[in-house]
């Protein structure tokens, strides 16, 4: 979950004390990484998470993990799906016009555990039997929007980065359109889904799921998802993340 989500975020989790009459507290103030860590030891019941992270954790013997449902954005490139992009982003001042035009660029991805920043570029690498000496230089920045800023300050040629993340960026910094040129998109990829912990109670989790996925019929609840451009919650499946699997395989052929 990138930080331009996390307001968001915070409402969603109010809304679903309030529906289920819990005490649901969103921890603030912590890196992605930190969060990840306290689900994976049993001290968060519900985290919004990669879909690359979720299949190495859902394939693990006796998981502990469920999915709840994944959003549905709003725009109409997602068709009503829960799917996603990577735009590969350049600055519009720039010479580069398509992704073929990148040999020898900068790179910037977010970090490795990411399908939409580093999986995904590099199956798509895989794909055009290319390897690591595509680009002429990586670098982990840490975050989409980070890599995003590296390339607005000329440190970088280009990332791919996370479409849900871009499209809210632009919509909260209009005037960054003016600067950037998408010249390529990876994808769609299933979208990253919201999981529960197994710990927590089966009749509780199916509240969860239910809430989350009613979420749009209530006035409140739609108002809260279209502060990220949400539409919805979908019902998803561990099958809907088998193309994650497949491009993560063929990913591996390739580093950065």
């Amino acid at each position: 979950m990138a930080p331009n989500m996390d307001a968001t975020v915070h409402a969603i989790t109010r809304y679903l004390g309030d529906q289920l009459g819990l005490r649901a507290a969103f921890l603030e103030g912590l890196p992605w990484q930190e969060r990840e860590r306290l689900f994976d030891d049993g001290q968060m019941d519900v985290c919004w998470i990669c879909g690359l992270p979720y299949v190495w954790k859902a394939d693990r013997e006796n998981s502990l993990v469920e999915l709840l449902a994944a959003p549905v954005m709003q725009a109409s490139r997602y068709q009503d799906r829960p799917i996603y992009f990577s735009d590969v982003v350049v600055r519009r001042d720039g010479p580069f016009q398509a992704f073929a035009d990148l040999r020898g660029a900068s790179w910037a991805y977010n970090e490795r555990g990411s399908h939409s920043g580093y999986n995904v570029v590099r199956y798509h690498l895989a794909t055009l039997a290319e390897n690591s000496a595509y680009f002429g230089k990586v670098v982990e920045s840490g975050a989409h929007q980070t890599s995003l800023g590296m390339i607005l300050d000329r440190q970088v040629d280009a990332s791919a980065i996370d479409s849900t993340v871009l499209e809210l960026e632009l919509e909260r910094q209009p005037g960054i359109q003016a600067e950037i040129r998408i010249i390529g998109t990876l994808g769609p990829s299933p979208m990253p889904p919201w999981l529960v912990s197994k710990a927590v109670p089966e009749p509780r989790r199916a509240k969860l799921r239910r809430t989350l996925l009613n979420m749009h019929h209530d006035a409140q609840g739609r108002a809260i998802l279209a502060t990220a451009r949400i539409a919805r919650f979908a019902a998803v499946t561990d099958r809907d993340y088998d193309a994650i699997r497949e491009m993560a395989r063929l990913a591996e052929q390739v580093t950065l």
